[in-house]
This record gives structure tokens, C-alpha cells and sequence, in this order.
């Protein structure tokens, strides 16, 4: 008997967590069997392979404990533990765990209290009124499940980048020790495309010769020869609008687009790589961010596509946060971890007084964070810099929760909505202009405030927003947080258009969230943002001079005499 394969373990073993979850079991071991099922789902040969061979603790998250479960589960498709879970809840209640942020003591209230034990019956309850009324559910659960019902049911249910990037290494590692005869490997698809939101994961390996496209987990595992990697790449890697639009221009020029080349007539002219074929049809080379069926194409036969900003163009990290508000870690670990990592400043941003819900600074916890500053920059000396900086909240009204006098004290500000999320589209607009207007503004935080697969945006008119931005000579957002990644990377080209700049930031809360710099990073790639207009790609010379001359403009405004309103681009 062959045995249950790698993914129908992988359910199974999500159905065991699941369960496990409404029965209260320790949520560390709940996410340890959901980790040994991801890996499950990256794996590059048969399950039943690696179980005969005695290597299944190899795989990242399987201990011995966990290799015994998925050994029976492979074996027979069931265990006693999870047949004993089984008859406490029916399947469906199980559906429930795909609303975002509806965690499993509201789950097993709403099956125990209302007998909801599935999507349609949760979505019928909301509607009904009958979850509202319900202690320890309330009101404000029931509009949250109506709404985040809508982001489930749209059939957004892919994977958030740092998810998508981790099942992919662990993919792409275990293809190249399962096949050491593939010369190359590279990752393809949605996520090779920068996409905030990963469904199509996708591998194209070198091999000798190439193999019927196969199927691992989920996973399309696209094998070429040599001659046509260049080709099968940029059809793997997609979009289909855009090796659609690309196939109409080589219709045109009188070539055939091919998922193994371009061909003119019987004759391959190009396949071994990406360049040949845009070159061959006259076009600049597009970036795999930009491939989505846009206006690239016409702006790459125009050769005007603009050189995309790289990790390595960043100078230094804004809007951090420590333990002085709501991060792990202080203020020397966090800027001593960045300067070890090769930037030139960090900007700590902490919560303003507002948010107390996140341990926002006092006045006296400010002084005493500035002194700590100093004191560490006197130690760095030009090397590097602490940059003083706070995340006010943007009130209701639209001002910021400090006054002018403390608000002068910060070389910048981040200012960010954190509540009254259902004002009017109109409301929220003026407020975040308001707080675009004010002088001490030098960011505008997660603009649209949107939570990826958890909450959409609040309503707010974002070109107005970004016009504003551009008179007032304020940054936008990139927020590099993978459940954020926020301003939208569709806002960008407008952004562009209308003179904004921006500033790719990790919101880390830790110090692994500092590499969420990349995420942002790939956003900007794909909205189409040169370095040019990135802040924090500003040497610190150049950018202490660009908070220096806001300023400069405050304290003209403040005399009266007249201050351009607006900022010139970034210039390195």
C-alpha cells in the first residue's frame, strides 16, 4: 500500500491542530504541528520515500513526537488522538478557522452557544443579528466576522510573503539535495513577482534535458534543458496578462511566443534567457515585480522604464519601535543590531501617548529616551546615528497627540491612525490631511491602516492624500510589515506622478521584524519606485540636511516669510 500522501497528511495534520486549538491545548504545540505541515507541503519527493528511509526528522519541525503522527497518518490516514478529537466537534466547525482573527474560544462559543458549525451558518448568525447579543461575543465581534466573512469569501486565502518565502527555501533546499543534477534552480510565480499575496508557488530547475511538468504539494516544479531555461522562467514566472500582452507584441512583430521561446516561423531566435527575448522584441529588460500586464510593455519598448530601488540602496531603518512602548528590545539592541547589519542610522519611532494600548510614551519617558540617544551618539560618533523619532496618533480631529513644543523636540515624525477606523470616507480623508498639513509631519504611517487577509483599509480618497503629501513635502509609507505592506504598491505610479516620496519602513517591533525591510523593498520594486525617491535610501549626511531644511521651513512659516511647500525629490 502506497500510503496517504505528503499533502493529505499536511490536512491532516492541520485538521489535528485545528482540534487540538478548540479544546484549549497549548497554542505552542497547536503551531508546531501547523509548521510540520507547511514543511510537509514544500517537500520534493514522495512522503512515503522519505519514511522508508528513515529521514523524516530532517524535515524542519518534525521531531520525533510529530515523525510519529505523520508516520501513522501516511500509513493509515487516521491516529487515535485524532479520532478521539473528532467526536467533539463536527468538520465544519473547522471551517471557521479560515475567518481572520477568529481564534478558537470564539470558535467553540459560537458552535456551543448558536450550534454554528460552518461558514454559511456563521455568515446567516451575523446577518441574523444573533451573535451581538451573546456574552463574550458582542457586537463588535459580529461586525468583524461580517467583514472579515467577505476577505474569506473572496477566495483571498493565499499566503503572506515572509510564508510564502519561507515554504520556498525550504523547497528550493530540499530540490537541490534531492537532485544535485540540476545545475540551477530558481524560484518562479506570483512570488518572484513581488506579489503581496502568494498563491502559485513555483520552481524552474536546470536539468540535463527537459521532464513533463510536475506537481509536488502544491508545488509546479517546471524542469528545462539549457537552451530553453530563459524561456520556461518567464512563462513560469508570469503574470498571464503579461506573457499574454507580450504574446500579442510578438504577433505583431512577426515572431510566435512559445513557452519554450520565440520563435520566427520553424526558427528559435531566443530562449536561453529573460534579456534575449525582450531583446529580441525590441524592448528594455522588465523587472518580474512590474510583469502585470500593466503599461510595461509600452513603456519598456519606450526604454522607459525606470530603475528599480534594491536593498542595498537603503541607508538606514525608520520607525522602529523598543521596550519603551510595545518592542521586545531597548534602544542600544535595536540600533546596535542595525548599525551591525551595515546601515548608517536608525530612527526609533515608539507609540505616542495616545496609544495606550501599546505602552505610548509619556513626556518624562521621551526626555528620558532622548538622553539615551545622545548618549549612545556621542559613543558612535560619525559612524553612525540614533535619529529621534515618535509614531504620534493621529486624533480624530487631525491633529497629533503632542503639542508644537514636544513635537519640535524629534528630528521626525511618523504620524499613523490607530482608531475611529469607520469615520466617512470624507472624515478620514480631512483628518489624515490635517495631519499631513501639520509642520512636524515628516511621514505619514500604514496610510490606508489595511491588515492583509485580516481587515481592509478604512475608506479614505488616497490620491488626495497623496496630493497633499506632495505640497506638504511629506514621506509615504511603505510599511514593510508583511500583514500591512501598505501604501498599496497600485498607489505608487500615481505617487510618482504627483512628485510624492516615500520611506520604506519596518515597523519592527523585534529584531527579526527588521528584515521586514525587504518586503518593503519588493513593494516599492513593483509599484516602480527608484532610489531617487526612497528617503531612507539618503546617506545620513543627506538626510539630517533634508530634516533640516523642514525644518528651517517650519520656523519661516512660524515668521511669517514664505517657505516653498514643496519638497524636492530625493537626490542621493
Amino acid at each position: 500500500m502506497p500510503g496517504n500522501n505528503s499533502q493529505t497528511v499536511a490536512n491532516l495534520l492541520r485538521e489535528y491542530a485545528h482540534r487540538s486549538a478548540l479544546r484549549g491545548a497549548n497554542p505552542y504545540g497547536t503551531r508546531a504541528y501547523l509548521r510540520a505541515a507547511d514543511s510537509l507541503t514544500a517537500l520534493s519527493q514522495p512522503l512515503a520515500r522519505i519514511i522508508a528511509a528513515g529521514t523524516l526528522t530532517d524535515i524542519r519541525g518534525i521531531g520525533k513526537s510529530i515523525a510519529d503522527i505523520v508516520t501513522k497518518l501516511h500509513a493509515t490516514g487516521s491516529h487515535p488522538s485524532l479520532e478521539k478529537l473528532r467526536k467533539e466537534v463536527p468538520a465544519g466547525v473547522l471551517e471557521l478557522f479560515a475567518v481572520p482573527g477568529l481564534r478558537p474560544d470564539k470558535i467553540m462559543k459560537l458552535y456551543q452557544t448558536l450550534g454554528v458549525s460552518s461558514l454559511a451558518e456563521l455568515e446567516a448568525a451575523a446577518k441574523q443579528d444573533r451573535i451581538r447579543p451573546v456574552k463574550g461575543l458582542g457586537a463588535s465581534l459580529q461586525t468583524k466576522i461580517l467583514q472579515n466573512l467577505a476577505i474569506t469569501c473572496s477566495g483571498e486565502t493565499q499566503l503572506h510573503l515572509h510564508k510564502a518565502a519561507s515554504l520556498l527555501e525550504h523547497a528550493l533546499a530540499a530540490v537541490k539535495r534531492d537532485h544535485p543534477e540540476y545545475l540551477r534552480v530558481e524560484i518562479a510565480g506570483d512570488f518572484r513577482r513581488g506579489c503581496e499575496l502568494v498563491s502559485n508557488l513555483a520552481l524552474v530547475a536546470q536539468g540535463k534535458s527537459a521532464v513533463p511538468e510536475e506537481e509536488s504539494s502544491g508545488f509546479r516544479i517546471i524542469v528545462s534543458d539549457k537552451k530553453h531555461f530563459g524561456a520556461r522562467l518567464l512563462n513560469a514566472t508570469g503574470s498571464a496578462a503579461h506573457i499574454e500582452r507580450l504574446g500579442e507584441l510578438a504577433s505583431k512583430e512577426g515572431f510566435e511566443l512559445k513557452s519554450d521561446g520565440l520563435y520566427r516561423g520553424t526558427k528559435l531566435v531566443a530562449s536561453a534567457s529573460e534579456a534575449d527575448i525582450y531583446e529580441a522584441l525590441g524592448l528594455q529588460f522588465i523587472e518580474p515585480e512590474l510583469r502585470e500586464g500593466r503599461d510595461e510593455i509600452n513603456r519598456a519598448a519606450k526604454h522607459k522604464l525606470p530603475e528599480l530601488v534594491q536593498d542595498s540602496n537603503l541607508r538606514g531603518i525608520l520607525h522602529c519601535h523598543t521596550t519603551s512602548s510595545d518592542g521586545t528590545e531597548t534602544l542600544e539592541t535595536m540600533a546596535e543590531t542595525t548599525r551591525k547589519r551595515g546601515f548608517g542610522y536608525f530612527g526609533v519611532a515608539d507609540h505616542s501617548e495616545s496609544a495606550h494600548y501599546a505602552g505610548g510614551l509619556s513626556l518624562d519617558e521621551i526626555a528620558a529616551q532622548h538622553e539615551e540617544a545622545d548618549r549612545l551618539n556621542k559613543r558612535y560618533g560619525n559612524q553612525f546615528r540614533i535619529l529621534k523619532g515618535i509614531e504620534a496618533d493621529i486624533l480624530a480631529d487631525g491633529s497629533l497627540d503632542y503639542p508644537d513644543s514636544i513635537l519640535e523636540k524629534f528630528d521626525f515624525v511618523v504620524a499613523s491612525v490607530h482608531s475611529r477606523f469607520k469615520m466617512t470616507k470624507k472624515e478620514q480623508t480631512d483628518r489624515i490631511i490635517r495631519a499631513v498639513q501639520n509642520p512636524h509631519t515628516t511621514i505619514i504611517g500604514h496610510m490606508t491602516g489595511r491588515q492583509l487577509q485580516r481587515r481592509p483599509g478604512y475608506e479614505i480618497d488616497v490620491e488626495k492624500i497623496l496630493r497633499a503629501c506632495t505640497k506638504y513635502g511629506v514621506a509615504v509609507e511603505i510599511n514593510a510589515h508583511p500583514w500591512r505592506l501598505d501604501l498599496d504598491w497600485r498607489w505608487h505610479e500615481k505617487a510618482l506622478e504627483l512628485g510624492c516620496i516615500f520611506s520604506i519602513n519596518p515597523d519592527a517591533h523585534s529584531i527579526p521584524e527588521l528584515d521586514h525591510m525587504h518586503w518593503g523593498v519588493e513593494m516599492a520594486r513593483k509599484g516602480g519606485v527608484p532610489a531617487d525617491r526612497v528617503l531612507n535610501a539618503m546617506t545620513l549626511p543627506k538626510l539630517i540636511a533634508h530634516l533640516s531644511k523642514r525644518k528651517r521651513g517650519l520656523a519661516r512659516r512660524r515668521t511669517g516669510r514664505h517657505a516653498p511647500a514643496q519638497e524636492a525629490p530625493v537626490r542621493q
